[in-house]
């Protein structure tokens, strides 16, 4: 039985419920190139993973979120009105900040139970958090009597990493879970939001390989990076006013401007202001089936992401120098944030179970962590099981 069949019986089991809950699913992600752009109004390139979170659920009428994560084996019960960041970072965290999001813009809640369940690795950088808040959005649209709007329902769900969770990223992760393609990564437009489908060739599939090393993106490095980005950009204002963003600057204004900026800021700007060109370079290649030059932009990523962004670590740079060694591989960088979790490959599809066997049977002799290999095709967004 799958997790996803064991979920209404988990459902009936833990709110002793005779009626059947509906089902809410929202994928994980890997992002295959644009990485610490979105947050600098600048461009991604994304795709949904055949890893999920579900969520088994039915409405109340009494103002009261409960939660059931079966991974944690753990029940949380929220009054609704009495909601109020900050929320913590605790996978309950995550519900509840739905319900303030909704309510806190005019949705009515009535109230909800929910069972959580899903093999999205957790702390792995696959966006574990976003598809459980797009997860979640959808379950309690469809109790509120609230039409699914993508679009507006990403946006809820990156203020509830933003505000009431305390992550300073981007909008790239609840857009990923909850508008994506079966068969196509997620060309997206951080600042307007346009976005269109980049179709992931046969011959390709993209190898996720978990380092094992956890990342927590609220306890780690990442702010510190995002408030480099914003220090930067408040500096090169005075050289071009018409600055709003990283997005707004090319390599040579930056180094034109460089005196403006201390040594690790401008890294961390040159970083941004390089990688911001490689989405869609990327999407050019894929669409042409140049797997080759696809490739070669996601080592060029995973060198600035290491150098210039200093976001890597020893196990992601020996995962990914492991894979590019290998014949199949096309090109490999980090995924996520960085500080640890996962790194992804674009291999052959007819190499990858080689690939997958060699790569991480090398990587085992010199790391001794729970680390994992799979291969995964794009899949679609945020949707409600049939049955």
């Amino acid at each position: 039985m799958s997790w996803t069949e064991r979920l209404r019986p988990a459902f009936r089991s833990e709110f002793s419920r005779t009626d059947a809950p509906r089902i809410a699913v929202a994928p994980g992600r890997v992002n295959l190139i644009g990485e610490h752009t979105d947050y600098n109004d600048g461009w991604v390139l994304p795709m949904a993973i055949d890893r999920r979170v579900g969520i088994a659920f039915a409405p109340r009428n009494d103002r009261v979120l409960r939660a059931h994560s079966v991974i944690f084996d753990e029940t949380r019960e929220f009054p609704i009105d009495d909601l109020a960041p900050p929320g913590g970072s605790q996978w309950s965290s995550y519900p509840a900040g739905v319900v303030w999001a909704m309510i806190s813009s005019g949705l009515e809640v009535p109230g909800a139970d929910l069972v959580v369940d899903g093999d999205v690795p957790l702390g792995s950088g696959l966006s574990s958090s976003s598809a459980l808040v797009m997860a979640t959005a959808l379950a309690l649209c469809e109790v509120s009597g609230v039409a699914w709007s993508p679009v507006e329902m990403a946006l809820l769900g990156h203020r509830v990493e933003s505000e009431w969770i305390g992550i300073k990223g981007g909008v790239m992760d609840q857009f990923t879970a909850a508008m994506a393609e079966e068969g196509h990564a997620l060309l997206l437009d951080c600042r307007s939001l346009s976005h269109s489908p980049v179709r992931i060739p046969d011959e390709a599939v993209v190898v996720v390989m978990d380092t094992g090393v956890p990342r927590t993106l609220a306890g780690s490095s990442y702010n510190e990076r995002s408030a480099s980005c914003r220090t930067a950009v408040k500096a090169l204002k005075d050289a071009d006013p018409e600055v709003r963003a990283l997005r707004d600057v090319n390599i040579d204004f930056l180094e034109t401007n460089r005196s403006l900026l201390d040594e690790t800021t401008y890294r961390r700007a040159r970083h941004v202001v390089e990688e911001d060109a490689r989405p869609q370079a990327m999407a050019d290649a894929l669409f042409k089936g140049d797997l080759v030059g696809a490739g070669g932009l996601m080592d060029e990523s995973h060198f600035s992401l290491r150098d210039l962004y200093e976001v890597s670590s020893f196990e992601l740079d020996l995962f990914t120098e492991l894979a590019r060694e290998h014949p199949a591989c096309f090109g490999a960088r980090l995924t996520g944030a960085g500080f640890g979790g996962c790194a992804i490959a674009l291999v052959s599809a007819g190499g990858a179970e080689d690939f997958m066997k060699s790569t991480h049977s090398r990587y085992r002799e010199q790391v001794k962590l729970p680390s994992s290999v799979f291969a995964c095709r794009p899949e679609s967004g945020a949707h409600l099981l049939d049955s």
